[in-house]
C-alpha cells in the first residue's frame, strides 16, 4: 500500500495537468468563436409607447441581439438625447422632436436604402398626406422634417437620406369619462374646448410636454374664443402671452387637477378619479377600458393633434451596433411589432405587412373603422374593444384626414418653454 500510495499521488497530479492544459487549449481555440458569437448590444432611449417588454423581448429572440430599453417621460428622453448622444443608440419619440436633436447634432441621417420596406411606407411621411383630400394639418408635419437635404438641412425633397425612420403614429386628442361627462358625437359636439370648461374645475389633467401639451391647450383656448391664432403651428409671442395669461389665471383657480408625464401615470390620473377628463394617449384609453372603466377618445370637431413616431440613430453610434439598429428598424417594418401596436390604438406605416397577423374583426376595427364583430383585446391580454364598438373618429383614412396641427417645434420654441414652465410652477 505504502509503495502505491506515491504513484497514486503523482497519476492524480499529472491527471489535472493534462486536464487544465486541455481546458487551456480548448479555451484559446474557441475565444475568437466566443467573441464573434457574443450578442450586440443596443440601447434604446425612447418613452413608454414603444419601448415594452413584449416587444423588447420578441425583438431579442427574432434579432438575436441585447435590447436595453430606457424609457422616460417625454420632456426627459428630450433633454438626455439632445444633450448626450453617446447615452444611447437608438431614440424613439415623435416628430416635434426632430428639429431639436438635427440642430444639436445628436443624430445621423439613416441611408433609406437599408430600409427593406421603405416602398411600402404609406404617403402620409412622404407626401404629408394618406388621401389626396386630407388636410396637410399646422406645424412639423412629419414630410417637412423627413428628407436630408443636400445642405444639411431637412426638408421634402426626396433624398437617399432620412433623419428619422417613419413607423409608429396616431392622431390625439382628449379622453373622457363617460360615468361623469356626458358623451358627445365625434367630429360634431366633441371640442378641445371641453378641457377649459369650467364644469370640470379640478378634474382636468394635461400631458406635461412643452411641444404637446401645449398644443392641446392651444386648441382649446381658440375654441373657447380665448385667443385666435394666425397660425397655430407658429404662434407669435404676443398669441403665447395672451394664452398663457389664460392659462395661468385658470391654474390659480385651481382647474387643472395634474400634469402627467408618461401613460401609466395619466391611467392613474383618471382610474383614481383625480381627473375626468385630460389629455390622453391611445394606450392609455384602452388600459382603462381593459380595466372597466369607460373612457371615450374624442374625435374633436376642430380636428386633431396629430403626431409621427420616429426612430433616430445616434451620432455617436458605435460601427457594429449601426448593423443592428437597421436590423431593428427593419424589424419594425416586419409586420409582427405593427400588429402588436394595433391592439393599443396605434398605425404602422406599412400597414398592409401587418395585417396578416391581425384577425379579420381586429383589421376591421382598428384600421377600417367598422363595428368590431367581436370582444376584442388589447396589448395587456385584457379586454378593450366590446362586441358592437366603433373606433372613435372612424378609419385610419378618416382619422388622419382631419388634423389640426402636428407635434410641432415652433420658431418660437424658446419662449414657449419659458411660458410653459412659469404656467407648470404657477
Amino acid at each position: 500500500m505504502d509503495n502505491q500510495k506515491p504513484f497514486n499521488v503523482s497519476r492524480r497530479q499529472i491527471i489535472k495537468k493534462i486536464a487544465t492544459a486541455s481546458l487551456v487549449s480548448t479555451a484559446a481555440c474557441k475565444s475568437p468563436f466566443v467573441f464573434a458569437r457574443q450578442k450586440t448590444k443596443l440601447r434604446v432611449l425612447g418613452t413608454h409607447v414603444t419601448l415594452q417588454e413584449e416587444l423588447r423581448q420578441k425583438a431579442m429572440d427574432d434579432l438575436d441581439i441585447e435590447l436595453i430599453f430606457e424609457p422616460r417621460g417625454s420632456a426627459a428622453v428630450l433633454q438626455r438625447a439632445s444633450m448626450s448622444p453617446a447615452s444611447f443608440d437608438l431614440f424613439e419619440q415623435w416628430s416635434n422632436s426632430i428639429n431639436v436633436l438635427w440642430r444639436a447634432g445628436s443624430i445621423q441621417a439613416i441611408d433609406k436604402r437599408r430600409l427593406n420596406y421603405w416602398d411600402e411606407i404609406n404617403p402620409l411621411t412622404k407626401t404629408g398626406k394618406v388621401t389626396p383630400e386630407a388636410r396637410l394639418g399646422a406645424g412639423d408635419a412629419p414630410y417637412k422634417i423627413l428628407n436630408v437635404q443636400a445642405d444639411g438641412t431637412l426638408g421634402s425633397q426626396h433624398t437617399n437620406q432620412i433623419s428619422f425612420l417613419p413607423y409608429v403614429h396616431n392622431v390625439d386628442s382628449f379622453g373622457y369619462n363617460t360615468d361623469k361627462v356626458e358623451a358627445g358625437i365625434p367630429y360634431k359636439t366633441e371640442s378641445w374646448g371641453w378641457l377649459l370648461d369650467k364644469k370640470y374645475n379640478n378634474k382636468v389633467g394635461i400631458v406635461n410636454a412643452p411641444t404637446i401639451g401645449l398644443f392641446d391647450l392651444a386648441l382649446a383656448a381658440q375654441a373657447q374664443g380665448v385667443v385666435q391664432f394666425n397660425d397655430i403651428g407658429a404662434m407669435t409671442k404676443v398669441e403665447l402671452d395672451t394664452l398663457f395669461d389664460y392659462l395661468i389665471d385658470l391654474k390659480q383657480q385651481d382647474h387643472f387637477s395634474g400634469f402627467w408625464a408618461s401613460v401609466p401615470e395619466s391611467v392613474e390620473f383618471m382610474k383614481s378619479d383625480r381627473v375626468v377628463i385630460q389629455s390622453m394617449f391611445s394606450p392609455g384609453v384602452s388600459a382603462l377600458n381593459g380595466q372597466g372603466i369607460p373612457v371615450t377618445f374624442a374625435a374633436p370637431k376642430e380636428g386633431y393633434r396629430g403626431w409621427h413616431g420616429v426612430m433616430c440613430m445616434s451620432s455617436a453610434i458605435s460601427d457594429r451596433s449601426k448593423d443592428a439598429a437597421y436590423d431593428y428598424m427593419n424589424w419594425w417594418l416586419s409586420g409582427w411589432p405593427g400588429a402588436f401596436i394595433a391592439r393599443q390604438g396605434y398605425y404602422i406605416s406599412n400597414p398592409q405587412r401587418s395585417q396578416k397577423y391581425l384577425s379579420k374583426p381586429e383589421w376591421d376595427y382598428w384600421y377600417q373603422g367598422k363595428p368590431a364583430t367581436e370582444d376584442l383585446k388589447g396589448t395587456d391580454g385584457n379586454v378593450s374593444v366590446l362586441k358592437g364598438d366603433i373606433r372613435t373618429g372612424g378609419s385610419y383614412e378618416k382619422r388622419f384626414s382631419n388634423v389640426a396641427v402636428w407635434n410641432t417645434v415652433m420658431p418660437t420654441y424658446e419662449y414657449s418653454l419659458q411660458k410653459w414652465y412659469e404656467f407648470i410652477s404657477a
